[in-house]
């Protein structure tokens, strides 16, 4: 049954009479937009907030002012930069060697409809940012979440997830055409079919994952942007709904901080939110929220999961 929290629905609504005192929450892409907000309401109510960031001096000022806002906020910042294997190695193990539990990982980082290009794995850069670089972080802090038990992994998906299914033949368009909006679509689903397989192989040791669609929101997500881009995405609306088409910060990042701190979520993962509430099975193909099957296929998400680790070159048995 869905709660009364919507598409308005702010992170301050979220947190009211939450109490996280003692939690350690790690954010990724916390150097601002929706991974500072996040970062910022977890704070306000007690937990110990580490921000990932590529950028880490401009996570020291995010991190500044969340600890402003009160002499008792916990903030850390790490460096981290997705698209490198060494550095999510090194952030990983830094993070394992000065900390024994981590309550919630919010992999929240992602990259959004660039032109082509490759990391130096020669990997496609928002599959590389937006999956494979959280895939191997994830899967490197699990021992801290399972110790935190009960604990919840949240990654930030999209509804354009709907805009491509994982290509396991050419995921990194080696062979075909690129098209960014393609790509973007994969990386999304691929984020999904993430949380259902970790939630699958997580569950019994407590710890839970979801995925998230935080809306549309204007942020360094979309720098990659040009106008005609932002028109065309304005246009994909439901046009028969009185709805914004843009969220601000506080309401897009409220879906992720519901997934991280909603009671609703005890004991619960393996699905996909929207609007601070778990989402439904798009109702046909022309349907604006809602998930597209193809995202939860669990046999997919086996798939993906055995190629990410050969991405990685390392076998996660978390069984």
């Amino acid at each position: 049954m869905a709660n009364a929290f919507n598409n308005e629905t702010t992170t301050e609504e979220v947190v009211q009479d939450v109490d996280l005192s003692g939690c350690h929450v790690l954010v990724t892409g916390a150097s601002g937009g929706l991974g500072a907000e996040t970062a910022r309401a977890l704070a306000s109510v007690g937990a110990r907030v580490t921000l990932g960031a590529r950028d880490v001096s401009k996570a020291e000022a995010v991190a500044e002012t969340i600890r402003a806002g009160g002499r008792e906020r916990q903030v850390d910042v790490t460096s981290l930069e997705l698209t490198s294997l060494e550095s999510v190695r090194d952030c990983a193990k830094r993070f394992l060697e000065e900390n024994e539990r981590l309550d919630v990982l919010i992999n929240n980082a992602g990259l959004m409809g660039c032109d082509l290009a490759r990391n130096s794995h020669g990997w496609e850069l928002q599959l590389a940012t937006n999956h494979i670089g959280h895939f191997l972080l994830t899967c490197m802090l699990v021992p801290a979440l399972r110790a935190a038990a009960p604990a919840r992994i949240v990654n930030l998906s999209s509804a354009g997830h709907r805009l491509g299914d994982v290509n396991f033949e050419d995921p990194h368009f080696e062979s075909r055409a690129y098209d960014k909006w393609e790509a973007y679509g994969q990386s999304k689903t691929a984020n999904i079919l993430f949380t259902v397989e970790l939630d699958r192989r997580l569950a019994a040791s407590g710890v839970r994952a979801v995925a998230v669609h935080p809306g549309m929101i204007m942020t360094e997500l979309g720098r990659h942007l040009s106008p005609e881009d932002v028109q065309d995405l304005m246009s994909r609306g439901d046009p028969k709904s009185d709805r914004p088409a843009f969220k601000s910060v506080e309401q897009g990042a409220a879906t992720s901080t519901w997934a991280a701190v909603s009671s609703e979520l005890e004991g619960r993962g393996g699905f996909y939110c929207e609007d601070c509430n778990i989402a439904e099975e798009k109702a046909d193909a022309d349907s604006t929220t809602g998930i597209s099957s193809h995202a939860l296929n669990p046999e997919s998400a086996r798939r993906l999961w055995a190629l990410s680790e050969g991405w990685v070159g390392e076998s996660f048995l978390l069984t």
